[in-house]
């Protein structure tokens, strides 16, 4: 058996590939803008902030927004640093259980036979549908019948369903030959030795791509701390940067303050996209193994 790759990249490069290095090169151009904005934004002063026209980039780059919401969040009854503890803590325990349950949940939908398997299917195509917003009603009431109302478990359970994890796992594991699954049950493994040794090591791509939606899902999450959450000290770093423009009571400030808060925000998406990349791109081309 051999890896059967997608290469993105051709060996060398050849004047017929001009018109799309100059097409490509206008369309990253056009999608960097937001990010460059962005990152202007936070920097702007108040008086370019409300200029009008409105200006893209900053003429006159200072920290003061950065001393804003420092000193902002020292005068606060809660430091800002609970605030990102609290969405540290819950991003990682959220993206480490959601791999765990989508992956096993994407390799008994796809390599193994059981009674309703088609059903489960089924439901989980049809999840896809809903919005939060849409369940976040039945979300507060089974949160409640839980007894975890105002706890941790109130911002961590309701983002453990992923069904677009499960779908994305399950599309790619179903590339993977059965005569693997096979050859391992012959040889005495169980079926948890066959997902932890076989299946897991074959779908890492996709495992990152799975973690870089829920880390973006989890990290701006706002609903747990609006929702089903009460007490100050639980909430997160989203909320408390949701919050800043109704609580400095200086709409001039307030949006120098947001203008770093988005900044703050976007700042780990883009690094985590950067990292992985590569794996990203590997999962959106669907490898696989092959006889």
């Amino acid at each position: 058996m051999t890896n059967i790759g997608i290469k993105f990249n051709p060996k060398k490069f050849h004047r017929s590939q001009l018109k799309f290095h100059i097409f490509l090169t206008i369309l990253s151009i056009f999608m960097a803008l937001p990010i460059i904005f962005i990152f202007n934004n936070a920097f702007k002063p108040f008086t370019e902030l409300f200029a009008y026209p409105p200006r893209f980039f900053v003429r006159k780059p200072t920290l003061e927004n950065f001393k804003l919401l420092f000193n902002f969040s020292a005068e606060s009854g809660i430091p800002a640093s609970r605030y990102l503890f609290n969405s540290i803590m819950v991003t990682i325990i959220v993206i480490v259980l959601t791999l765990l349950i989508s992956s096993s949940a994407a390799f008994a939908l796809s390599k193994l036979e059981f009674k309703g398997k088609k059903t489960f299917n089924r439901i989980n195509t049809l999840a896809l549908m809903f919005v939060p917003v849409a369940v976040a009603i039945p979300r507060f009431l089974i949160i409640v019948n839980l007894g975890i109302f105002n706890t941790y478990l109130a911002h961590i359970i309701p983002l453990l369903a992923m069904p677009i994890g499960i779908f994305l796992l399950k599309q790619f594991i179903d590339q993977l030959p059965d005569e693997l699954i096979e050859a391992a049950k012959i040889d005495g493994a169980s079926k948890w030795r066959i997902y932890l040794t076989i299946i897991l090591p074959l779908i890492k791509p996709p495992l990152v791509t799975v973690a870089i939606l829920t880390f973006q899902t989890s990290w701006g999450n706002v609903e747990g701390s609006n929702i089903f959450v009460d007490r100050e000290a639980l909430r997160t770093l989203p909320f408390y940067m949701n919050t800043l423009v109704s609580g400095s009571g200086n709409i001039v400030a307030g949006a120098g303050m947001s203008a770093v808060a988005a900044l703050i925000m976007f700042v780990p998406n883009l690094v985590l996209f950067i990292i992985l990349q590569n794996k990203v791109m590997d999962s959106m081309a669907h490898t696989g193994i092959k006889n």
